[in-house]
């Protein structure tokens, strides 16, 4: 546990990951034809969510897979590290969309049912159901919504009221061997940082909230030690 060596506030815990950047990657399934191995190749078979993702992606809506469908289908998993990459309009791939459509649907109302408080002056809010996050103070919006990318299953983003109580703007995991750029810690090794992967590649971090590079640079500049921070819903697929 000298992961957690250095960080004030952070208890040790068995088990508790401190910092958070790794990906659990499903492996790639490789198809063959003839003799030679083709990997991540086009698949003609229809998938369960096939009109759904056929409506996203703008093709023509006939819930049967054509190759146009599959290519369509392919780019949107290449472009979020969907595996297996082979334009299967499965539930992951629909998952991943259906969020996308959740987070648009938001707008600049993020907190219309009220689930993070508006009562604390200036409070960071995580809404893991929809892998939003936004800052406000009271009932004003300072920055956001923008999608984040939470813990994965067996790693989730603790819920609850927290507060910032550590911040490094170049911190080293000494668990995944990265780098964290503006760390701020919030819960127990649980933190915003910034990452370079799509907020949408599964199936998430291991508990830290991961940050588009200039998202994590706003809050930076608008938290401190201290402010709070509210952590709420429940992650898909978790």
């Amino acid at each position: 546990m000298g992961a957690t060596r250095g960080i004030p506030g952070v208890r040790l815990r068995r088990g508790v990951a401190l910092s958070v950047a790794g990906l659990v990657a499903a492996p790639a399934l490789v198809l063959t034809t003839g003799t030679a191995a083709q990997a991540a190749s086009c698949t003609s078979s229809t998938g369960p969510y096939q009109k759904q993702v056929e409506k996203f992606l703008k093709r023509p809506v006939d819930g049967r897979q054509s190759a146009a469908d599959c290519k369509a289908t392919q780019k949107f998993q290449k472009a979020h590290g969907i595996t297996p990459t082979i334009g299967y309009a499965g539930q992951l791939t629909w998952r991943t969309m259906d969020t996308m459509l959740a987070q648009k649907a938001a707008g600049k109302n993020p907190n219309k049912a009220g689930k993070c408080p508006t009562n604390k002056g200036r409070v960071a809010c995580v809404d893991l159901t929809r892998q939003l996050s936004w800052i406000q103070d009271g009932r004003k919006l300072v920055y956001g919504p923008v999608p984040v990318r939470t813990g994965r299953d067996g790693a989730e983003t603790r819920t609850g009221a927290k507060k910032v109580y550590w911040r490094n703007i170049k911190h080293w995991s000494t668990i995944y061997k990265v780098w964290m750029p503006y760390s701020q810690f919030f819960d127990g090794g649980q933190a915003f940082h910034s990452v370079t992967k799509s907020m949408y590649n599964p199936p998430g971090s291991g508990g830290c909230v991961n940050m588009r590079p200039d998202d994590a640079k706003a809050y930076w500049k608008l938290l401190k030690n201290g402010d709070d921070v509210h952590v709420h819903g429940r992650k898909p697929g978790t």
